[in-house]
């Protein structure tokens, strides 16, 4: 199994994540996005991270690839919550994953007119606000325990001191990444994503 990741794509951090709280073998190869190799962009469908080769297939967009993980190992399916764990990721797929991670991105890399930055923090405010209230009676997502819904929409809350945003102020969202914290194998992206020594 080959994962292709960036270091400041927290849509490939979910993969390596879930490899990682796993103990899955496999080989990270880290593609510099700012000049991508052929090779990367003739396996890439989008010529997006991440990118999961396993048996001889290309899989493509983080959500998906968390499905299909779930699926094949059996593990942080959410059990009988199978189909609330594929909710969760539709929300984030439209929510925090779209609202931060571009908030993000303009903010250190790509300057967005003052209206445009205003308009994504007010979505990550509200996404925000929403986990908060969710999981103001559950450790986390789903009744069950851990799953692919709190993988993915945790990715990018490691970050949150990146975008000027104190975890303090959603007092249920720290404790909840305070326990994904604690479950074995979990690593921060800042360690996870770094390049492997050549």
């Amino acid at each position: 199994m080959q994962l292709f990741g960036s270091t400041d794509s927290g849509h490939s951090y979910k993969v390596r994540s879930f490899l990682l709280l796993t103990n899955t073998p496999h080989d990270y190869q880290w593609v510099d996005l700012s000049n991508k190799p052929s090779a990367f962009l003739t396996i890439s469908p989008f010529g997006e991270v991440p990118v999961l080769l396993d048996q001889g297939q290309v899989f493509c967009q983080s959500n998906a690839i968390l499905i299909y993980l779930a699926q094949t190992s059996g593990q942080f399916t959410g059990g009988e919550e199978w189909q609330g764990a594929v909710e969760w990721l539709s929300w984030e797929a439209n929510r925090i994953g779209f609202s931060l991670p571009n908030y993000r991105f303009a903010l250190h890399w790509q300057p967005q007119p003052a209206e445009v930055m205003h308009y994504l923090m007010l979505r990550v405010q509200a996404d925000l606000n929403m986990l908060n209230d969710k999981l103001a009676t559950h450790e986390f997502l789903l009744e069950s325990g851990p799953s692919i819904a709190d993988i993915s929409c945790s990715a990018y809350l490691f970050w949150l001191d990146q975008v000027g945003i104190n975890v303090a102020d959603y007092p249920n969202i720290k404790r909840w990444l305070a326990a994904i914290c604690q479950l074995p194998g979990w690593s921060h992206p800042d360690t996870a994503m770094i390049p492997s020594p050549d």
